[in-house]
């Protein structure tokens, strides 16, 4: 069974973000999988970590979407921050503007999620290439 754990808040410095999830530390060591879906139903971009026998999904909710759209200007790999792990979001910014560029436009991902993707990375969507 794959567990669910929440991005609770971020921590924002000059050039470096931190999502931090506030749950108790998994014994297993985590590595970022450098994938991220989408939970259109709870409003999130969830990124996938290995346990090397499993998944844990890490939601990103509307309320750490700002940090995103912060990471994606910063350039640099943010960090995730679980107990004593700390990990950089390998792929983040590929995945995420993947993922939001397919949002823009397709009400297959519900039009509450789409306008909320749309409104929040207006930026990101009109400074791509």
């Amino acid at each position: 069974m794959h567990k669910f754990v929440a991005v609770k808040r971020t921590e924002i410095t000059e050039n470096e973000i931190e999502f931090i999830i506030e749950e108790s530390e998994p014994t297993e060591a985590l590595e970022a999988s450098g994938q991220m879906l989408t939970d259109s139903d709870n409003q999130a971009f969830v990124y996938l970590l290995d346990t090397g026998t499993d998944y844990i999904y890490v939601q990103f909710a509307i309320h750490t979407w700002s940090a995103m759209t912060k990471a994606l200007e910063l350039k640099n790999v943010p960090l995730l921050k679980w107990g004593k792990q700390i990990m950089p979001l390998a792929e983040f910014h590929e995945e995420l503007l993947m993922l939001v560029e397919n949002i823009e436009g397709n009400d297959n991902y519900g039009e509450k999620f789409r306008t909320a993707v749309e409104q929040t990375f207006h930026e990101a969507l009109a400074s791509r290439s």
